[in-house]
């Protein structure tokens, strides 16, 4: 049956009900007569005491509700039952599912089919549970599943492990067990393990070496340089050089060359020089 159906029976089983009770309580009243003690004559009457409404239990907001949910699309059921075993880490039936949301996992074979091949629900043929990339229970699994990452770990692939992971992250950052760094390519953080039990001494000159090395002048010749390294670079000079002389706009002095600083933003590729990173620790 449908809700709508459903909803229009209730208002107007509530309607006759009301109507029933106000026929007995007007036939009762006149036929029933009070017990009172006698008054004088020229006492005043006491007031009627007004008539107090029938109250019925008023479900309408509720089957609202359900009817709106159950007629979305099936994505946005998708997204409510997720957000459900995300908050609350817990395994639920179809029926507390239903409970809970609203979302009739039973009866929508499309919500049903969805939702068990979800990648982030995992089903057990009975209840449905959240299901992260990396299964982690606490601080001292995320280290070890970082120190299997010696080239880093996106942390958007273990935000969702369990619900205080990031705060974690921030923990062992602090003690100085990862580096926690931003990949200037995807935009996104790295964390990078730092163990001291894999710390390399390197010559004074490599170091040299290293610092020595000097950056193209021009912002082409770095761009190219990236791509033959297979990095996609985040501008477009030539591009943009040939739309300036398009719209005859001049073209911006060069900036004098500074000194290279390593940041935050700085994508951890040279961990055999710890030197370099100290600053970043705090």
């Amino acid at each position: 049956m449908d809700l709508k159906d459903s909803l229009s029976r209730f208002k107007q089983q509530q309607e006759r009900c009301q109507s029933s009770l106000a026929s007995i309580a007007a036939s009762q009243a006149s036929t029933t007569k009070p017990k009172h003690r006698a008054q004088p004559i020229n006492a005043p009457s006491a007031p009627a005491r007004p008539a107090q409404p029938i109250k019925f239990s008023n479900d309408t907001e509720r089957l609202q509700d359900i009817n709106s949910i159950r007629k979305s699309p099936v994505g946005a059921q998708i997204k409510l039952v997720i957000e459900l075993l995300y908050k609350t880490r817990q395994a639920f039936t179809a029926e507390q599912i239903n409970d809970a949301t609203y979302v009739d996992i039973n009866g929508n074979k499309a919500v049903f089919d969805s939702l068990r091949n979800n990648l982030k629900v995992h089903y057990d043929g009975r209840r449905f549970s959240y299901k992260s990339k990396h299964d982690l229970e606490g601080k001292d699994q995320l280290l070890d599943l970082i120190r299997c990452h010696q080239e880093g770990l996106a942390v958007v692939e273990v935000k969702d492990a369990y619900p205080s992971v990031l705060e974690d992250l921030q923990a062992l950052k602090a003690a100085g067990e990862v580096w926690l760094l931003s990949n200037m390519d995807s935009q996104e953080d790295i964390v990078y393990p730092n163990d001291p039990k894999v710390k390399i001494k390197v010559d004074d000159d490599l170091k040299e070496l290293f610092r020595g090395i000097e950056l193209p002048r021009d912002m082409v010749d770095i761009e190219k340089e990236l791509q033959k390294n297979g990095m996609k670079p985040m501008t477009d000079t030539t591009k943009r050089r040939a739309a300036a002389q398009i719209h005859g706009v001049k073209p911006k002095a060069k900036p004098k060359k500074k000194q290279r600083e390593i940041t935050k933003r700085t994508k951890l590729t040279n961990a055999h020089l710890p030197e370099l990173f100290q600053h970043l620790k705090s």
